[in-house]
């Protein structure tokens, strides 16, 4: 096997730990929320995973040297502004995880996959065919795994989809901010800013007990170290080699990973009815993502 072959299949296989990180990260989220209030689950998960990026930054530099960057005040802007969105993200996101399942959230947040391309068309970016067609799966997906045949839908889901919206212009953000400013500091400018957002929030509205973070504590330190943390610094090395094409593709399994983790760990059950909408979600992201490189992944007609 090649240097370059390998180096795929490591980067390959980096993402999918990634992936399996994150899904299982809905299962934290979900345990978290029934011990502690949501302000305070996101304080603590993303002070913890600040200092765990900010202790192994000299580990992260080795494979993504630090980027030409702009002012100190146009850095503080703009890890604000990244941080603002984050946190709205994710305050609504773990709040809706109180009222629906790790299984269907994690199917829910996966739209941002199409939400992102969407929200390009107001920044004058171009929109493939396939992002529409990823689409109107997708929505018909989110149709049948959230509409019941009363057709109400439920609280949580309503947070975790207007979550997404937030997630899908966090990642538009990021996309221009990166270019200005060294991606690393702006990562970390922007849990800081979750963090004393979301510390706010905790000291304004919420009372916790002692006995309540005790219980959550598993649950806030895989947030904080593993979602937070270590799939950052694995997402940054692996895509130094990875294929974009590849790259989105298997990032859209982290939605797979999050109903496994809710099955295996909380005994969450889905009805066919559900089941078939994860499966025309999936297929709608996959879509999204996939198409535009589809004439790159072919292999050359014969002459």
């Amino acid at each position: 096997m090649s240097g370059r072959a390998a180096g795929t299949w490591r980067a390959n296989f980096l993402l999918v730990l990634t992936t399996v990180i994150w899904g299982f990260g809905f299962v934290a989220q979900r345990v978290g929320m029934e011990h502690i209030g949501v302000f305070t689950y996101n304080a603590l998960r993303f002070g913890i995973g600040c200092l765990a990026l900010a202790a192994t930054a000299p580990l992260v530099r080795k494979f993504e040297p630090r980027a030409p960057s702009a002012g100190w005040k146009t850095t503080l802007w703009m890890g604000a502004a990244a941080g603002a969105l984050l946190f709205t993200g994710s305050t609504l996101q773990t709040e809706g995880l109180a009222y629906t399942t790790a299984g269907k959230a994690s199917f829910i947040t996966g739209l941002y996959v199409v939400l992102v391309p969407v929200l390009g068309l107001f920044l004058g970016q171009r929109t493939q065919a396939s992002t529409w067609a990823g689409g109107a799966l997708a929505l018909g997906g989110l149709y049948l795994l959230s509409v019941g045949e009363d057709f109400s839908i439920n609280r949580g889901d309503l947070l975790v989809l207007a979550s997404a919206f937030f997630w899908a212009g966090h990642i538009q953000a990021l996309g221009h901010f990166s270019r200005r400013v060294d991606p690393l500091t702006l990562a970390i400018g922007q849990y800081v800013g979750v963090t004393l957002l979301s510390l706010a929030g905790a000291l304004l509205f919420e009372r916790n007990t002692p006995e309540g973070l005790g219980a959550a504590a598993g649950a806030i330190l895989y947030g904080g170290l593993m979602v937070v943390g270590v799939s950052f610094t694995l997402q940054v090395v692996a895509q130094r080699e990875a294929h974009p094409g590849h790259a989105a593709v298997i990032m859209v399994s982290e939605s797979m990973w999050g109903a496994f983790a809710g099955w295996l760990v909380l005994s969450e059950q889905m009805t066919g009815r559900m089941l078939a909408g994860c499966g025309l979600m999936l297929a709608g992201m996959l879509l999204s993502q996939a198409g535009p490189y589809w004439k790159a992944l072919l292999p050359a007609p014969a002459e």
